[in-house]
């Protein structure tokens, strides 16, 4: 494997939340599906075509918008996360703050609005709602700030009285926006082996004083059950009055099955009995174009803004003999700098992006290991200052079959009051590596990275090389030295 040069690896700079000029190019559709994601199937690509509301298709003209606000609020959380934002309780007052978003008290607002104020965005809400419908409502309201056209939206919807017909699509993505946000990536790992029953679940929105979508949103990323998360609503109008749709659906890492957004459930389906806030269903049920039986339990949560029905969400849970097969990390006790297996081979570390000439941490080690690679990375920085930004890698040869890659993802180096890890950085990075581990068939191995000298959470950087490595079925090896304590970092608050 020659030395790579992956200095055409841009890190897009996160624009604030109001500026969305790049949204067209960073949400469209390529012809071919990226790493790690799949193919849209011919129905859901006629479904995702009825997004009608105007904002939404700002936002994400050629994209899947499900997918494009997820991706968009991980961003934004990531890039909150680099400045201190932390948890939990991961306030959105305080994410507020990070995106320079003012939050005022006004009695006079039902729950919360986001209003144009001085050229910018403002958010309003009722300081004598229940904490965490509060915390929800900012959260929601952060999430229309990630649209490009929301201070025009904004001072449309203050002249009005009555919800536009396909205002229901953009509080659905808010709404999803919003779970992201109360239960962010990284948090809540203790999550992942909790019993997946809509009862057991709705206590424990209670106990993290949540929404039912942030608990349901937040266990399918981590659970290892095939499941599909989802959230329905009655059509309260036109030929299929009284049906309920799909509004969208989220499938776990183990669940072989994707459940197209718009499809209609079976007449007879047990999320009808969900005709108040806080009611329950539960049954076996056969849903149109899929093969298996789906057990489907759901809830009733509010209703979207000027509908009568209570909207409901839940899981649909698959048999157990369908799960995906899924590569894991692999914890070893041992030395990464002596990988095991067998054929070709990636070591992963992470470098700073002040110097390129390494002392301290994995890197030291790497660079006594085998001098040429701190030489070739010296060599290679020193061609251009953008080589040495964050979200940049460079791939060094060892000997063959093994490799050394770099990923620029550390602001500075030596003491510092807040962690130096930096997030978005490394998402870019682990993209990139994936990849190189794609192309070459290799395998992927490293030290808990980011959580030494970078003081990173491995909450949050385990999640992330799951969601870019193990997603794309890349073997991942990660080794602790014997006797070696391991505590995730945590945050820094900086906003007190």
């Amino acid at each position: 494997m020659p030395p790579v040069d992956h200095s055409s690896s841009t890190l897009p700079i996160l624009p604030s939340p109001i500026n969305h000029s790049y949204h067209s190019e960073r949400f469209a559709c390529t012809n071919g599906p990226k790493l790690g994601q799949r193919t849209l199937s011919r129905m859901e690509r006629v479904v995702t075509e009825r997004w009608t509301h105007p904002s939404i298709r700002k936002f994400a003209p050629k994209g899947d918008p499900v997918e494009a606000m997820v991706e968009y609020t991980r961003k934004v959380i990531l890039m909150a996360r680099d400045n201190g934002w932390s948890g939990p309780p991961f306030d959105p007052f305080v994410l507020a703050s990070v995106l320079k978003v003012p939050v005022t008290p006004r009695t006079e607002v039902a729950d919360a609005r986001t209003v144009p104020e001085k050229g910018a965005l403002a958010i309003e809400f009722n300081p004598n709602r229940p904490p965490g419908r509060i915390r929800f409502s900012i959260a929601h309201e952060l999430a229309h700030t990630f649209f490009p056209d929301c201070a025009d939206q904004a001072r449309h919807r203050l002249h009005r009285t009555e919800m536009d017909q396909s205002d229901w699509q953009l509080e659905m993505l808010c709404n999803l926006g919003a779970s992201e946000i109360l239960m962010p990536v990284g948090s809540f790992p203790e999550l992942a082996g909790k019993d997946l029953s809509i009862d057991q679940l709705m206590e424990l929105r209670k106990e993290y004083d949540v929404s039912a979508e942030a608990i349901l949103m937040r266990v399918v990323r981590l659970t290892e059950v095939p499941a599909i998360v989802f959230a329905a609503s009655r059509i309260e109008s036109g030929s299929n009055h009284g049906a309920y749709r799909i509004d969208y659906a989220i499938s776990s890492r183990r669940a072989a099955l994707n459940i197209a957004r718009g499809l209609l459930l079976p007449e007879s389906t047990v999320l009808k009995e969900c005709t108040a806030i806080g009611f329950t269903a539960k049954g076996k049920e056969s849903w149109p174009g899929v093969s298996e039986e789906l057990s489907v339990e759901g809830v009733g949560v509010p209703p979207y803004p000027d509908r009568r029905f209570p909207r409901v969400v839940g899981l649909a849970l698959l048999p157990k003999a369908s799960a995906r097969p899924l590569e894991t990390i692999k914890y070893l006790r041992g030395d990464a700098t002596e990988p095991r297996g067998t054929g070709p081979r990636l070591i992963a570390q992470i470098v700073n992006d002040r110097t390129p000439r390494w002392g301290g941490g994995f890197a030291q080690v790497i660079k006594k290991k085998w001098p040429r690679v701190q030489e070739e990375f010296i060599r290679w920085a020193d061609v251009t200052s953008e080589n040495l930004k964050l979200g940049r890698t460079h791939r060094s040869e060892v000997m063959d079959g093994l490799a050394v890659f770099s990923m620029v993802s550390q602001h500075g180096y030596g003491e510092s009051p807040t962690p130096r890890i930096r997030y978005r950085a490394l998402q870019e990075c682990l993209k990139q590596l994936a990849e190189d581990a794609n192309s070459l068939g290799a395998s992927v191995h490293m030290p808990r990275i980011g959580c030494g000298e970078a003081r990173g959470s491995w909450d949050v950087i385990g999640e992330l090389i799951v969601e870019t490595l193990s997603r794309a079925g890349i073997t991942v090896t990660v080794y602790d030295l014997p006797n070696a304590k391991q505590e995730a970092a945590k945050q820094k608050l900086l906003f007190q």
